[in-house]
C-alpha cells in the first residue's frame, strides 16, 4: 500500500457504501465514519473484528470520497478552499497507544516512544532552566549595566595591553633597548636569603614600589579608620547632650545608640570579609561589641568632663591668687 504505484480501485458509489454513507454528506461525517471503521478493522487494534483487507478497503474508499468532495467543493466555491479538501494524513494511529509515535510492530513502536519521551523531557528541562535564568535576570537593569561596564573595562584593558605590547615591539625593532645599562647582566637580588624565591621577591618589590597593596591590607585600614570615626562621633554626640540628660535628650541618645549599633553591624560584615581574605590566621579580627563600645564612649566622656572640671578649678585658683597677691606682698614689706 505504501508503494508509489498503488492506486485505489473503488469507484465513488462503492466508496460511499463502504464508509456506510450517502452521497451529499459533509466532510465531518466522512471523517467520523472513517475513524470508527479504522478503529474497528485496523490490525493493530484490540478489536475482535480486526481485518487487514477490510481496513484496506475502508482506506481506499476514504481517499476516493475525499477526492470527490474536493472536486465538488472546488467547482462550487473556486480555488480558495482547495487546500481544505486535500487528502489528509491518516489519523487512525491517533487512536492507538504511544501518541502516534513510531512505525513497525507494537514492541518497536514502544521503544521508539520511550526514546521520544526522553528527548521531550530533555527539551522541557532545558526550556525550564532557560526561563528560570531569564526570570532571574529580567528587569535587573543595574546588574546588566554593571556587566556592560565590566565588559567595557575588559575591552579597554585588552586594548591598552595590545597597544603597550606593540610599542615595546616597535622600540625593540628600532634598537632603543640595545644601549640599556646593565644589559646582559643578571638582576640584582633584593634579598640575600636563600629561602626566598628571587623572582617572587622581585615581583613583590616592584608591586610595592608602584603603590600596590593587597586587598586584606586595604580592608584592615578601612576597618580601623571606620571604628575610630564611629567612636569619635558617638562621644561628640554625647557631649552635645546635657548632664544630667532630660527626657527628650534621653530619647535622642537612644536614637544615636540605635544608629551606632547599625553601623557596628555593617562594620562586622566588613570584618567577616577581611577574615576570608587575610592570609595569616593570627591577623584575623573579632567582631566589635555594641555594648562595649557604648560603655567605652561613656568612660571617655566622663574622663573629658573630669579634665574640663580640673582645668576650670586651676584657672579659678590662679585668678584668686592674682587678686590677693599685692596684699600679701605689702604685709611682708611692712614686717620687714
Amino acid at each position: 500500500r505504501m508503494l508509489s504505484s498503488y492506486k485505489p480501485k473503488n469507484d465513488v458509489k462503492d466508496s460511499y457504501k463502504v464508509l456506510e454513507l450517502e452521497e451529499g454528506c459533509s466532510l465531518d461525517d466522512v471523517r467520523n465514519s472513517y475513524h470508527n471503521l479504522a478503529k474497528k478493522y485496523h490490525p493493530d487494534s484490540s478489536s475482535g473484528m480486526a481485518d487487514s483487507r477490510a481496513f484496506i478497503r475502508v482506506e481506499e474508499a476514504y481517499r476516493v470520497v475525499l477526492g470527490d468532495l474536493a472536486a465538488k467543493q472546488k467547482s462550487d466555491s473556486g480555488e480558495e478552499e482547495e487546500d481544505q479538501f486535500k487528502s489528509k494524513s491518516l489519523q487512525h494511529r491517533h487512536y492507538l497507544s504511544f501518541e502516534g509515535v513510531g512505525i513497525g510492530t507494537p514492541s518497536q513502536r514502544e521503544k521508539q516512544y520511550m526514546q521520544f519521551r526522553v528527548d521531550r523531557a530533555t527539551e522541557q528541562v532545558l526550556e525550564y532552566r532557560q526561563q528560570r535564568l531569564e526570570s532571574r535576570y529580567a528587569g535587573s537593569d543595574l546588574s546588566r549595566a554593571q556587566d556592560v561596564r565590566q565588559s567595557k573595562k575588559v575591552k579597554i584593558t585588552q586594548a591598552v595591553e595590545r597597544l603597550v605590547e606593540d610599542l615595546i615591539q616597535e622600540s625593540m625593532a628600532k634598537g632603543d633597548f640595545d644601549n640599556l645599562s646593565g644589559k646582559g647582566k643578571p638582576l640584582q637580588k633584593f634579598s640575600h636569603s636563600p629561602h626566598i624565591d628571587p623572582m617572587t621577591h622581585n615581583l613583590n618589590r616592584i608591586l610595592i614600589d608602584n603603590g600596590y597593596q593587597p586587598e586584606w591590607i586595604l580592608l584592615q585600614k578601612e576597618i580601623r579608620e571606620t571604628i575610630e570615626r564611629l567612636r569619635k562621633s558617638i562621644v561628640a554626640s554625647r557631649r552635645k547632650l546635657g548632664e544630667p540628660m532630660t527626657l527628650p535628650e534621653q530619647k535622642q541618645w537612644g536614637r544615636v545608640c540605635e544608629q551606632f549599633a547599625e553601623d557596628i553591624r555593617k562594620l562586622n560584615k566588613r570584618v567577616d570579609d577581611f577574615n576570608l581574605v587575610v592570609p595569616i590566621l593570627s591577623r584575623q579580627m573579632v567582631h566589635f561589641s555594641t555594648d562595649k563600645e557604648i560603655l567605652r564612649a561613656r568612660k571617655t566622656y566622663e574622663a573629658v568632663l573630669e579634665k574640663v572640671s580640673d582645668s576650670g578649678a586651676k584657672e579659678n585658683g590662679g585668678k584668686e591668687g592674682q587678686r590677693f597677691g599685692w596684699k600679701s606682698s605689702l604685709l611682708k614689706w611692712l614686717k620687714l
